[in-house]
């Protein structure tokens, strides 16, 4: 929708966004501010209902050349994840205007909410700067000389009220987190590959001062990366784990967050191959490695937690050749765990073992978080609403609740028993990476993982493959990746 989004620092809007609740006429406050009465004028309209992300618009005599009124839902029960989906009516409203500046003013009908209502103005800000940021990505690297070259402006962002305007700033960074998520999942997989992954987090790592430490050929071998190694071996790019860190400027006085995501970058479900157009949009297997990737930016351009965050992208590309490894190979893990192959299209959790392996071997972890398009059995549970969540730790489940809450980016807890386990024992090692059966499906992931996290470590599994992607326009979101998780684990290492 635009080529940026930023705040301005000098000068004056040409655009007024103010705000209007269901069923009611402009507030006082939003009437000081519409010299004109053109926004009054406006709010009263039959388009003007006040519904969630409603627009009406008007064009003052004088002051701003035109004044858009957004609906901002029912007065009672508002939060601010509301204004998420009210940023992208307007956002869309302004890109339509071809809008240079905007002075957001949306603050002044939130003034009039009753104490009781507890509204924080900086929290509003921020989920009205992610709406914005969110709306204006778009991914237009590969279009050719065949496509029409779109004329997208810059828009620079006014306002007067200090907190609303804070919180707009940080939300503008959660969201090019999110929007860097989303340009890696947009990318094709001949692009895309494991060591371009690797490349592409070595520049966003000097950009934003992290540590980049990428790990391949002799050395995934000589740490005994197994999973990683099995599963990528037989693609002619290679597979590879990279490791950010980002450091607090007190140094590492705490024990980290440790994140793995799932970066496969393509899936074609290997030698138990997937059929009937199942490979179609497989170059987003890699989301919820992409989602840590985006994550890891805002953590250290927005966040700056007090304590490390360590990320490990496990990444590879499940193909097809006479390398291939097959289902009925028995493959050993670092920690010393056997696994049958039974289903070679089960591969994230292979390479995420790895990477759970590793971070309780080595990052001596305060709490572990891995993230994945792990199972089609949670799209049957959940469907887009949720991402399905394990954690049978009281702390880390009750902080990604919070930061689910506050980032909309939501979870549902779902059950991790011990009799699950029981599913994953193999007959001639000691698990199988797919059960004969298929009850307890998107369970069966999580149960598989377990067997690699050390007991006693604070660990949750999210898997991602309901939400990581759209085929419809809603809210701030148009059809295609979502960035799911990048906001969630950003806001959860900033309560951790």
């Amino acid at each position: 929708m635009f080529e940026a989004v930023s705040i301005a620092s000098r000068g004056s809007a040409r655009v007024l966004v103010l705000g209007q609740f269901k069923g009611e006429k402009l507030d006082t406050n939003s009437k000081k501010l519409d010299v004109s009465g053109a926004a009054a004028s406006a709010a009263e309209r039959a388009e003007s209902t006040g519904d969630l992300g409603s627009i009406a618009e008007g064009f003052p005599a004088e002051g701003h050349e035109r004044v858009i009124v957004v609906g901002l839902g029912e007065r009672d029960g508002f939060v601010p994840s509301r204004l998420r989906t009210a940023a992208g009516a307007v956002a869309r409203a302004l890109s339509k205007a071809k809008a240079v500046s905007a002075d957001l003013a949306v603050h002044a009908a939130l003034a009039r909410l009753p104490k009781s209502a507890k509204v924080d103005l900086h929290a509003c800000g921020s989920a009205m700067g992610e709406g914005l940021g969110i709306a204006s990505w778009n991914y237009d690297t590969l279009r050719g000389s065949a496509t029409a070259e779109k004329d997208r402006t810059k828009l620079a962002l006014h306002c007067d009220d200090a907190k609303f305007k804070g919180g707009l700033t940080r939300g503008l960074g959660l969201a090019e987190g999110t929007n860097i998520a989303r340009t890696l999942s947009q990318t094709p997989p001949n692009i895309a590959t494991p060591m371009w992954i690797a490349g592409e987090a070595k520049k966003m790592a000097r950009k934003a001062g992290l540590k980049c430490t990428v790990f391949q050929g002799k050395k995934l071998e000589d740490e005994r990366f197994t999973g990683l190694l099995e599963v990528g071996k037989a693609s002619e790019n290679k597979p590879c784990m990279v490791r950010l860190e980002y450091t607090p400027t007190r140094g590492k006085t705490k024990d980290p967050v440790v994140l793995v995501g799932k970066t496969i970058t393509y899936d074609s479900g290997g030698l138990s191959i997937k059929i009937s157009g199942g490979m179609r949009g497989m170059k987003r297997d890699k989301d919820g490695g992409c989602a840590i990737f985006g994550a890891m930016h805002s953590i250290a351009t927005v966040i700056k937690p007090n304590r490390p965050v360590v990320a490990l992208l496990m990444c590879a590309e499940n193909s097809i050749s006479d390398e291939a490894y097959r289902p009925d190979d028995v493959i050993e893990f670092r920690n010393g765990v056997t696994v049958e192959v039974t289903n070679t299209d089960a591969e994230g959790r292979l390479v995420l073992a790895d990477g759970l392996c590793w971070a309780c071997e080595k990052e001596s972890p305060a709490a572990i978080v891995d993230m994945a398009t792990l199972t089609g059995g949670v799209v049957v549970a959940l469907g887009s609403t949720y991402a399905g969540m394990w954690c049978d730790d009281d702390g880390l489940r009750a902080t990604l609740d919070d930061a689910a809450q506050a980032s909309d980016e939501r979870v549902w807890r779902l059950p991790h028993h011990p009799e699950y386990r029981q599913l994953m024992r193999s007959p001639i090692a000691d698990i199988h990476n797919s059960a004969p059966v298929r009850q307890a499906h998107p369970i069966q992931g999580a149960a598989f993982l377990s067997y690699f996290v050390e007991d006693g470590i604070p660990w949750a599994h999210v898997d991602i493959a309901g939400t990581h992607s759209t085929d419809k326009e809603s809210g701030p979101f148009i059809a295609g990746p979502t960035g799911f998780g990048a906001r969630l684990v950003s806001e959860m290492v900033e309560r951790f």
